[in-house]
């Protein structure tokens, strides 16, 4: 009778303990945390430091989709981490997603992203508008939009160094001011990295008449980035 008791206490315990989840049960995955936390800041910071680059694709696309749900990725990664931090303090590890939020949220606030875009931009195209350039001083290239006697259309043979890979160009006495262009927005608007001939000043560029540059940054001998 004895056994039987404690065979049915036994038994019972043992009910009791598999019914009740364990402490690592409850537990969240720290390792699916980080890696969640570290993809959505990582495609943050990608989307932040490229998107001049974006400047070809669709507006609608970009402005309407991809930059809203970027941001709401990462406000919701932000938001997910901090209750995380709070909820559950059994561990210091759980502060990691946060701590790789809040770095990201610096780093967009802080860092140079953009610039940092442009100088790579800059050197990695170099050599091919230096070409475009050259071709254009030697007369091979010549104004081919009928709208715009300012206007080359390279088209899609040649390599991408321009917007639309259009460039603008301005004959002055000096030279020739070959314009490449980053970005090109409403009213007129627009920034790029400017060839100017030897000795020339990038504010005698003819989009400049009426208004000097907003942005003017030389970038190496003969080239500026301008906006105006």
């Amino acid at each position: 009778m004895v056994n039987g008791a404690l065979s049915q206490a036994t038994g019972l315990s043992s009910v009791e303990t598999q019914s009740q989840p364990t402490a690592a049960a409850l537990t969240p995955s720290v390792r699916g945390g980080l890696l969640a936390a570290t993809a959505i800041c990582t495609a943050t910071l990608l989307v932040a430091i490229f998107e001049l680059s974006m400047a070809d694709w669709p507006s609608s696309f970009v402005e309407m989709l991809l930059l809203p749900l970027a941001a709401l990725l990462f406000i919701g990664c932000t938001a997910w981490s901090l209750t995380q931090l709070l909820r559950i303090r059994t561990s210091a590890k759980f502060a990691g997603p946060f701590l790789i939020c809040a770095a990201t949220l610096v780093l967009l606030a802080y860092a140079p992203l953009q610039q940092i875009y442009l100088q790579c931009d800059f050197h990695w195209r170099r050599a091919d508008r230096e070409a475009v350039v050259a071709q254009v001083e030697r007369g091979e290239l010549k104004p081919n939009v009928g709208y715009n006697g300012n206007l080359i259309a390279l088209g899609d043979n040649g390599p991408h160094v321009s917007l639309g890979n259009d460039i603008v160009i301005d004959e002055a006495d000096e030279g020739t001011y070959v314009l490449f262009l980053t970005t090109r927005g409403l009213k007129h608007r627009f920034n790029g990295f400017l060839h100017t001939p030897p000795g020339g000043d990038p504010k005698d560029f003819f989009e400049f008449d009426d208004k000097p540059p907003t942005q003017l940054v030389r970038y190496g001998k003969d080239w500026y980035f301008v906006a105006n």
